[in-house]
């Protein structure tokens, strides 16, 4: 039998027993639903272009480390080569990123977001903003902090270091 949502109760305060299953439970589905609310804010802007979230993600990465490394970004979107290939390919075409040799390595690939390519990055991330902020707004500073300290909470401690890679 479904339980009753009580959206109230579940954004003023966690349940003292919050690491029994129903609020695992409860967290795992408001992950599901918080991700595939934000990201439709999007979809709409990237099917316009016939390009899809795999493409997204790469121009955020990309317009947060400008001259962000091929090999740093497989590591970010942990993807295979040829998905990250495929992905990088179309937006090269498209002429939303562009590839330049490492100053002291010139086999390594340097990639950076093109004038239309950070035009399009903002856009997309103008949509996302609207939609985050105005969740950060209603649950308010505190929640906000320890829903990033649950969200850092799931990165593996090898992998923490990344975030600091990006900067913000």
């Amino acid at each position: 039998m479904a339980r009753p949502v009580n959206m109230a109760a579940s954004a003023s305060s966690a349940s003292p027993l919050f690491l029994r299953e129903p609020e695992l439970r409860r967290g795992l589905e408001l992950l599901y639903f918080g991700n595939s609310h934000i990201t439709r804010a999007i979809d709409r802007g990237l099917a316009q272009q016939g390009l899809g979230r795999a493409h997204h993600r790469a121009l955020y990465f990309i317009a947060r480390k400008p001259d962000l490394t091929v090999s740093e970004l497989l590591g970010l979107l942990a993807i295979t080569k040829q998905s990250l290939g495929r992905v990088l390919n179309e937006l090269i075409e498209r002429d939303l990123v562009e590839v330049r040799p490492g100053d002291r390595d010139r086999r390594q690939r340097l990639l950076r977001l093109t004038a239309g390519g950070a035009e399009l990055e903002s856009a997309l991330f103008d949509a996302l903003r609207e939609k985050l902020a105005a969740a950060y707004s209603r649950a308010g500073q505190q929640a906000v902090g320890g829903f990033w300290a649950v969200l850092e909470g799931l990165i593996p401690e090898d992998e923490r270091k990344r975030l600091l890679t990006l900067g913000g």
